[in-house]
């Protein structure tokens, strides 16, 4: 057990820094140069911009930022923002919890909803709850994130007036954003679950347990749905991991605070160590999640525990 948990940990470090490196390779070869963002071309002299330049390290080759930059990240120094020269790190911290809760609030819902009426829908197959899960988990996978969440906001913030639109102070804002990406992460986890419990249900051990007398509940939630879950936390995972990711749009869509707007403005602003340093910061989390997310299956699954 001890050594595959460090093999995937080894595995998830080589992930990190595998898309740390690939990142920090777009933005060297886009076209651009870091010292106008701080300088202005028309009034900065030559002597001006080659001595930024020599600061910056930015005359130097590539492999030589890239060791410069991989020091950094060792000492926990992600680099100084090129707007407003304050450290990365800091502001990235600053901005997670509000992501965070964003985060946290959406999962919960794509999780309750996705098993809730994924499970119904393998159930009750082919009869109303079935139809009308398909029909929300379709409208989940389909839909694009910024148009379900301009959609939420002209029903229920200009039309009813229930929610807030824009902000991130209190748990009113929170409500259409989290709404909007637990709606689509739910689509996908509703179809994985309703084609994993049918699966499941077609075994021959289902038949097995109903010709012992155990009645359809415990049948369905204790044993059924235990072995179903195995597929379905892959994808819960990967939803999670992809609810960070979609923070930039929602956060965006929403006006709201946090690690997506950070690094949206940041984009929009040509602030390179900003973007290298969250996108370095998600990349860990998102590994972190699924490496937990992988350890997680000794704990459901035996099978997996003895193969181990």
């Amino acid at each position: 057990m001890a050594r595959s948990i460090i093999e995937r940990v080894l595995t998830a470090l080589f992930v990190v820094f595998g898309s740390t490196f690939l990142v920090f390779t777009i933005l060297y070869v886009l076209p651009g140069d870091p010292v106008d963002t701080i300088l202005d071309p028309s009034v900065a002299t030559p002597e001006m911009i080659e001595k930024l330049r020599q600061e910056l390290g930015v005359d130097q080759p590539f492999h030589i930022q890239l060791f410069q930059y991989y020091s950094q990240l060792f000492q926990g120094d992600f680099g100084q923002s090129l707007v407003n020269s304050t450290p990365v790190l800091p502001q990235i911290l600053e901005q997670f919890p509000k992501t965070l809760a964003l985060t946290l609030a959406s999962a919960s819902i794509s999780i309750v909803l996705g098993l809730s009426l994924g499970v119904l829908s393998a159930i009750h197959r082919n009869k109303a709850i079935d139809i009308l899960a398909r029909i929300i988990g379709l409208f989940g996978i389909s839909m694009p994130t910024f148009w379900t969440g301009i959609l939420l906001i002209l029903i229920f913030s200009v039309h009813l007036g229930w929610f807030p639109s824009l902000g991130s102070d209190g748990w009113q804002t929170l409500i259409l954003p989290a709404f909007t990406l637990g709606v689509i992460g739910a689509g996908s986890i509703i179809r994985m679950v309703r084609n994993s419990m049918l699966e499941v249900i077609s075994e021959n051990f289902i038949i097995t347990l109903r010709s012992k007398g155990l009645s359809e509940r415990v049948i369905m939630y204790r044993h059924a749905l235990r072995n179903a879950l195995i597929p379905a936390l892959t994808m819960m995972g990967m939803i999670i991991g992809d609810m960070l990711a979609g923070t930039v749009i929602i956060e965006t869509v929403f006006s709201r605070q946090g690690i997506g707007r950070l690094i949206a403005d940041a984009i929009m602003a040509s602030d390179l160590p900003v973007v290298q340093g969250v996108i370095f910061f998600t990349a860990i989390l998102y590994i972190t999640i699924n490496l937990i997310v992988d350890l997680s299956y000794t704990v459901i699954d035996p099978r997996v525990r003895r193969s181990i």
